[in-house]
Parts: C-alpha cells; sequence; structure tokens
C-alpha cells in the first residue's frame, strides 16, 4: 500500500497522518503534516486534497483504487452515487481535510465501509478520529495497540 501510495500521494506518508471521522450524513477525511510548521508538506496535502475533492465529485475514485484496488469496499458505490453526494474541501491547521455529506443512507454505509477500508490498509498512517473529534480511547487502541491516547503519558 505504501509503495501504490507513494505514486498517488505527493506528500510523504511518514511525516502526514490521514484521520477518518464517520457520522451519520457520511464523514470527514483529514490529512496533517505531523509538524505543521511543515510548510512543502502542508502545501502538498492541500493541493491533493483539493484535487480529489474535485475528481471525486465527478464521481473518479481513480486514486483510491490504484492503491487499495478496485474491489475496495465502499469505492463502486460512491463512484455510482457521486451526483448525490456533497464533497467539499477546506483548510485545515497543518493540512486539509474533505468533507462528505449525503442523505442516501446506502451512501453512508458505502462511505463507511470505504473509510474502514482505508484504515485498516493503511496502517500507522490512519486512525479513526482527528484528534479534538469524537476519538475514544477505544477507537485509538484499535488502531495504534499499546500506544499512549493523546494527551495523556500512559498506554493502557
Amino acid at each position: 500500500m505504501r509503495d501504490a501510495g507513494a505514486t498517488v500521494m505527493p506528500f510523504d506518508l511518514d511525516q502526514t497522518k490521514h484521520y477518518f471521522d464517520k457520522n451519520d450524513t457520511g464523514g470527514v477525511q483529514t490529512v496533517v503534516a505531523l509538524d505543521p510548521s511543515d510548510a512543502e508538506q502542508v502545501r502538498l496535502v492541500r493541493e491533493h486534497l483539493q484535487e480529489i475533492q474535485t475528481e471525486f465529485s465527478a464521481g473518479r475514485f481513480d486514486d483510491p483504487t490504484a492503491i487499495h484496488g478496485a474491489d475496495m469496499p465502499g469505492v463502486n458505490a460512491l463512484s455510482e452515487g457521486a451526483a448525490r453526494l456533497e464533497i467539499t474541501y477546506a483548510d485545515v491547521d497543518g493540512g486539509g481535510e474533505i468533507t462528505y455529506r449525503t442523505d442516501d443512507d446506502q451512501l453512508v454505509t458505502a462511505l463507511h465501509d470505504w473509510f474502514d477500508a482505508q484504515l485498516s490498509d493503511h496502517g500507522t498512517d490512519a486512525m479513526s478520529g482527528m484528534p479534538g473529534h469524537d476519538m475514544t480511547p477505544e477507537m485509538w487502541q484499535q488502531h495504534h495497540p499499546g500506544e499512549s491516547y493523546p494527551g495523556t503519558t500512559d498506554a493502557p
């Protein structure tokens, strides 16, 4: 996954983190530089996310399928249902985020399946929840076994 990701994502996976927040209307995908003062990584993240927001809005999910495979859970339904998705981009401190919204319950499920597949494939490069969002210690431990939950010093 890392080799395929390097051909699609212009930023350094070792210097960035992906976050996937599911919600009732879809979810939020955030990518930030581990060092928010790293202007080059922040620029690369923002440019990439703006490009994929445009691609995804048009139903083109070529980047995720190039990384994760054409049979990636949720991606076909998202591609086919792109007209029923509102996909927006915003700058955030140290990076950017894409918000996915829909009233279609099947697309919400497809988006959640797609987020879960990315979390599984990205390993330590990604996690569920963004610090400051609705992330629980249990969610943190699911993706970072033995690591301290942010804001604490002890691993559970």
